[in-house]
């Protein structure tokens, strides 16, 4: 088994008869009673619930249920059948992530429900499992519950919250969540204005009060909530809608073509929702409810799925350097007149050239953009059959590249832009299976930009939800790896699906080389937001910060410093993690590369050492099966000083700490590139004190004295 508990303990079930009056003995408390959870049915038998944390109030009156097509009221008239509750306490190890082994302890209680319509008895469960740290509630529609095949118009989870709080959010767009963040108060939230410029060359759907989940509050009390879902699997992804009077939170799901929101039958089960609890921001970067709530591995076998990093034929397209497509399309438009541009990125001798850096360097893979055919004719064009998935542009030669990349025992990874074309992505996956198995790929970065077709369907619905889920899973058969730009954001579900490893789904770096570009403090954000769900492919590693050396009138740059860049690699996990600049930036600057060439993706223990979204973020890991610590500090655009002991070293041993820090006058917009390396031997219990940069950071690696380096 990919991942195993060891100890289970189930306590045994009190039930109950369907009378009402025993409201009473329908509470739930956490493990460590922190936490207390109120379940009740209103005079009209609508279910609901009261949730408390450290004795405040979190929700009251949180209301339950669906509206379901034809005319089918299911969130009130409902009857108690009786109450279950329990306790489960164990523990699983993960197949990568940022610890070994993950606890598990939370008591549960399973409502189940009948309601009576005109003659008509049908069931529907609801599933609590209140954490330590948090609390995740499910609908399940049991099998033999009379309801069939049937659709949900709406989901009707309405959460009362008890205050205006601060909110980091994002605006509620079926189609993307590369927006930047916006801290407000609930009652501030408002959609952008049109035409707000956001980077984003494709907005559909923008809707007032409407947010995307995760998003994070922060109490006036001190303490700290996250909402989002869990296992989000055959339904469509959940938005929030905002009351900003009295700060309710309204489930509103993503529709289909025909506007309607899922299509389900008995035995279906919803995502949970989940609401995350904190009393220190830093404890919210390791909360694991999300992951404990997703089901362990469906794999046979994981022996292929290897964390590492990369690089790729990817960044020189951003900045301009060279191009996707093969052909120009200038002149008549007649595809006989077409001419092969001369800054094609992905030809035969610059692959080979990145697999030679990648085995130089130890870097297990190579991404390549632009290898396949259909790259002229891709954007803004709302069409199928634009890309082929098994035949590659003149230039790059399929039999050389990969004999080349296995002398060097270096893996490609497959990219597998779709436009937005998903049938026709479908129709070519067995034929692109095929080849991938021919020339053994590692797997895919899948890319999803563009309006889907199916027309009218969005990037988080839940025909979309499904084809992620059946990629990969068929990926997972064939021994493959999934890595998806532009999808729906992550539920935790790289737990069920370990081949599944990373996602973009958010604001990435690539926004740095063509827009206005990431704040500073983005990345501060993003730990206690998107990657609650999981993994991010945020793509750090960019050394050359100014955009304008790749041409005089380019104004754009990254907005972070140098160190900054190399903290990103502890900070934003990702168990498949790009070096994402050109491998010519990397040959000019060897020594702060070598911190990248050093760090691990998969971990055996992580650390939050301190940390305030939106201003700074200070984390320490241990890598798996190592001795080596790492340490990420980052900032926002104010200056910090960071200051600590490394007391999570072994007492009375000496290491050797390699500290990458910012210059002296280093500073994101002025002086990005400006950095220091430090090397002395240290002990656990002496203090290290260093400046962050305004934007900026620092990278330490702290390795057992006396141990031979490939330095």
């Amino acid at each position: 088994m990919i991942s195993s508990f060891f100890r289970i303990v189930i306590l045994s079930f009190c039930l109950w008869g369907g009378d009402i009056a025993l409201i009473s003995a329908q509470n739930l408390r956490s493990p460590n009673k922190v936490m207390e959870l109120k379940f009740q049915l209103d005079t009209i038998g609508k279910p609901g619930f009261d949730f408390f944390a450290e004795g405040l109030p979190i929700v009251k009156g949180a209301s339950l249920g669906f509206a379901l097509a034809k005319d089918k009221d299911f969130s009130s008239g409902f009857k108690v059948d009786s109450i279950r509750q329990g306790e489960y306490k164990g523990s699983w190890n993960t197949v990568w992530g940022e610890q070994r082994q993950i606890l598990d302890h939370h008591h549960l209680m399973m409502v189940h429900l009948s309601q009576n319509s005109q003659g008509t008895v049908r069931r529907l469960d609801i599933e609590f499992r209140l954490f330590n740290d948090g609390l995740g509630f499910r609908y399940i529609f049991p099998r033999g519950g009379n309801n069939g095949h049937f659709t949900v118009l709406e989901e009707r989870t309405r959460l009362p919250l008890q205050q205006d709080y601060e909110a980091y959010w994002m605006p509620g767009d079926f189609d993307s969540n590369e927006y930047p963040y916006t801290r407000s108060r609930l009652s501030r939230i408002q959609a952008l204005k049109v035409g707000e410029d956001t980077g984003l060359d494709y907005r559909y759907l923008v809707h007032d009060s409407m947010v995307q989940t995760p998003m994070l509050l922060i109490s006036d009390q001190g303490y700290y909530m996250a909402i989002h879902e869990a296992a989000l699997r055959h339904y469509p992804a959940m938005n929030l809608t905002v009351d900003r009077q009295q700060f309710i939170l309204n489930t509103s799901l993503v529709p289909d073509a025909l506007g309607n929101k899922a299509y389900l039958e008995d035995g279906d089960k919803t995502p949970w929702r989940v609401l995350l609890y904190a009393r220190k921001a830093a404890d919210l970067l390791t909360n694991r409810v999300i992951l404990n709530l997703n089901e362990p591995s469906v794999l046979e076998n994981a022996d292929y799925i290897r964390p590492g990093k990369f690089i790729g034929v990817w960044w020189e397209m951003h900045v301009g350097k060279s191009q996707w497509q093969y052909w120009d399309r200038k002149g008549s438009g007649n595809p006989g007149d077409w001419q092969p541009v001369t800054n094609h990125g992905a030809h035969t001798a610059n692959v080979k050239r990145h697999i030679d850096f990648a085995a130089k360097h130890g870097f297990p893979y190579v991404l390549v953009e632009g290898w396949n055919k259909g790259w002229e004719n891709w954007y803004g064009i709302w069409k199928e059959r634009i890309f082929s998935f098994t035949k590659p542009y003149p230039d790059f030669d399929l039999d050389d590249i990969h004999k080349h990349a296995k002398s060097k025992n270096v893996k490609l990874i497959m990219h597998h832009e779709t436009s937005g074309a998903v049938t026709d992505y479908e129709r070519q996956l067995d034929s692109s299976l095929a080849l991938m198995q021919r020339y053994p790929y590692a797997g895919i970065k899948g890319g999803y930009v563009g309006r889907i077709i199916p027309r009218g369907e969005h990037h988080d619905g839940q025909w979309m939800v499904d084809h992620y889920e059946r990629l990969a899973f068929k990926l997972s058969r064939e021994g493959l790896t999934v890595d998806l730009h532009e999808p729906v954001r992550p539920t935790g579900l790289h737990r069920t699906y370990p081949n599944w490893w990373t996602n973009e789904a958010a604001r990435g770096n690539e926004f740095n080389a063509w827009s206005k570009g990431n704040p500073p403090e983005h990345e501060t954000i993003l730990p206690f937001t998107r990657l609650l769900g999981g993994p991010m492919d945020y793509t750090p590693g960019i050394f050359q910060i100014k955009m304008n050396a790749y041409g005089k009138e380019k104004k754009e740059q990254v907005h972070t410093t140098l160190a900054k860049q190399l903290a990103l690699y502890v900070t934003m996990y990702s168990p498949l993690q790009m070096a994402a600049d050109l491998i010519e930036n990397y040959e000019k600057m060897p020594e702060p590369f070598q911190f990248i060439k050093d760090v691990p993706t998969d971990w055996d223990t992580t650390l939050v050492l301190g940390a305030e979204p939106g201003d700074f973020i200070y984390m320490a890991r241990k890598g798996r099966d190592s001795e080596d610590w790492f340490v990420g500090a980052i900032t926002d655009e104010q200056e910090r000083i960071f200051e600590f002991e490394p007391s999570f070293l072994l007492p009375n041993r000496k290491y050797n700490m390699f500290l990458y820090r910012d210059g002296d006058q280093a500073h994101w917009e002025s002086d990005p590139m400006n950095y220091k390396i430090i090397k002395k031997t240290i002990r656990s219990n002496e203090l290290i004190r260093v400046r962050l940069a305004p934007g900026g950071g620092c990278a330490i690696h702290f390795a057992p004295a006396g141990q031979k380096r490939n330095r």
